[in-house]
């Protein structure tokens, strides 16, 4: 979407400080995560998540003020991706599918965005009891939808990577004005980023689909728990830095977007 051509300038420095806001929480989970495989400053997985992060900064010196600032970081991405989702743009044939995708993405920024307002505002853990598929567990069809959010989510897990590896967003810098060195570290960062995410997503998939399987909520996780799945397996502690680092990745490459992509 060209943003400058329709004279919303403002709308693609909505889109930069929100890609800057996604990559800080990208980063920090990532070195969140590295630290917990070799237990260092006693960091754990259970804090290697979003709200690990919101915790993480809310305990720094002036915590609260750089809370205020991710927020506003995350609501601006959210902004930016409903825009991309419904409007401002001539072609309204815009694939349903991304549609959907750039919806889905503001809600989740959103909801990040709420977890850290209570963590900052009600020094919260910015979470609820339980899992949210205990919901659905127990109602007509909810193993059957929950299911099927499982199917979904492994699908975006194999996306991810097969976005990464194939480097299709690449296209986004098209026109930038990148030097050598930083388009390899665009395209490094991205291609380790995408994947990492990837297989963070398709590990929850199947948490879920175990959970379903098993009738046990208790198995569903997040992020944490995910992180937890893979340091119990064998290596588990340097397959856990790896995908840490590997979100490291993520964070930079969200940055390097923030910098240079062609809005």
């Amino acid at each position: 979407m060209d943003l400058k051509a329709g004279n919303n300038i403002w709308m693609e420095r909505l889109a930069r400080v929100g890609l800057g806001a996604k990559g800080f929480v990208y980063t920090l989970i990532g070195i969140l995560a590295f630290m917990a495989a070799f237990e260092i400053a006693g960091q754990s997985n259970d804090d290697a998540d979003r709200n690990g992060v919101m915790k993480t900064l809310r305990d720094f010196p002036g915590g609260n003020i750089l809370l205020a600032l991710l927020i506003f970081g995350l609501v601006c991405y959210s902004a930016w991706r409903m825009v991309e989702a419904f409007g401002m743009e001539k072609d309204l044939k815009r694939k349903l599918k991304k549609r959907i995708r750039y919806f889905l993405s503001a809600l989740t920024y959103l909801s990040v965005a709420f977890a850290a307002w209570q963590i900052m505002m009600y020094q919260s853990d910015g979470g609820s009891d339980g899992h949210w598929s205990a919901q659905f567990m127990n109602k007509d069809l909810g193993k059957i939808i929950l299911g099927g959010v499982a199917l979904v989510m492994a699908g975006i897990g194999v996306y991810q990577i097969w976005y990464g590896f194939s480097e299709k967003y690449k296209k986004r810098f098209a026109g930038g004005a990148l030097r050598r060195s930083r388009a390899s570290v665009l395209l490094r960062s991205g291609k380790i980023g995408y994947a990492s995410r990837g297989v963070v997503w398709l590990i929850i998939s199947y948490m879920l689909l175990k959970a379903v399987w098993e009738a046990r909520a208790s198995e569903a996780g997040d992020t944490a728990k995910a992180f937890s799945f893979i340091e119990s397996s064998s290596y588990g502690s340097y397959l856990l830095g790896a995908l840490g680092l590997g979100l490291v990745a993520f964070g930079i490459f969200n940055f390097l977007r923030a910098a240079y992509e062609d809005f």
